[in-house]
C-alpha cells in the first residue's frame, strides 16, 4: 500500500513547486508525483464550449472519476495509464499517454483536491499551500503570457470573472479538510526561491506518516 499526499492551494500557490520539492526530499525513488490537471474533461466534446467564456475553474470540469479510479489503483499497487489534457485545443490527447507506475508514496497535487469529500477522503494526509492572493495572481498573469500565449488583459478578465470567485467558493473553503495549512512566506513571482521550498518541506518531513523514511 502506498502513503497518498494531497498538496492543494490556489492557482499560482506553488503546488507543483512544493510537490517536488517534498518528492526530491525523499530518497530516490520512493516518490511518484501526478496532477490533478492531467484529469480534466474533454471540452472540446462540450456542445457550445466557447474557450473565451468557458468556467475552467469549477470542479465540475475535472474527472475526479477517473482519478478516484487511478488513485485507488495506484495506492494498490498497480500502475495506470493516466490522460494527457493538451491546454492549447482544451482536449485530451488520443495519440499518447503517460504510465504512472505505484511508488511508497505518491504525492498528488491540484486545486480541487479537498473540493470533494470522496477524492479528499483517500488521502493519508491533505496539505493546503496558503500563499498571499497578490502573488497567486501575478505568478498566473505570467505563467499565462509566457507559456500559454495569453494577453494581460484576457489573462485578468478570466481571473476576475472565474478563477477568483471560484477560488473563494470551492478552493479555499476546501482547506477545512486539511490536515496541515502550509503558510508560504515567499513574494518571489518568477522562480520560486529553493531556500524557501526547502523551509516549507523540512517540517512536513517531521510529520508521522513520514516515519518509515527517517
Amino acid at each position: 500500500m502506498s502513503l497518498l499526499i494531497a498538496i492543494t492551494g490556489g492557482s499560482g500557490s506553488g503546488k507543483s513547486t512544493l510537490a517536488e520539492g517534498l518528492a526530491a526530499a525523499l530518497p530516490a525513488g520512493a516518490a511518484t508525483l501526478l496532477s490533478e490537471d492531467w484529469y480534466y474533461h474533454d471540452c472540446s466534446a462540450f456542445a457550445d464550449f466557447d474557450p473565451a467564456s468557458f468556467d475552467f475553474d469549477d470542479i465540475v470540469i475535472r474527472d475526479h472519476d477517473l482519478l478516484v479510479e487511478h488513485l485507488t489503483a495506484l495506492k494498490a499497487g498497480q500502475a495506470v495509464h493516466a490522460p494527457v489534457y493538451d491546454f492549447a485545443t482544451h482536449s485530451r490527447r488520443e495519440d499518447v499517454g503517460q504510465r504512472v507506475d505505484p511508488a511508497p508514496v505518491l504525492i498528488v497535487e491540484g486545486t480541487h483536491l479537498l473540493c470533494s469529500e470522496a477524492v479528499a477522503a483517500l488521502f493519508d494526509l491533505r496539505l493546503y499551500l496558503d500563499t498571499p492572493d497578490d502573488v497567486r495572481f501575478i505568478r498566473r498573469l505570467l505563467r499565462d503570457q509566457e507559456h500559454r500565449g495569453r494577453t494581460a488583459r484576457s489573462v485578468i478578465d478570466q481571473y476576475l470573472g472565474t478563477v477568483r470567485p471560484a477560488h473563494f467558493r470551492l478552493t479555499h473553503i476546501s482547506q477545512e479538510r486539511a490536515d496541515l495549512i502550509v503558510r508560504d512566506p515567499s513574494t518571489t513571482v518568477d522562480h520560486p526561491d529553493p531556500d524557501v521550498v526547502a523551509a516549507l518541506v523540512r517540517p512536513l518531513l517531521k510529520h508521522p506518516v513520514f516515519a518509515a523514511f527517517g
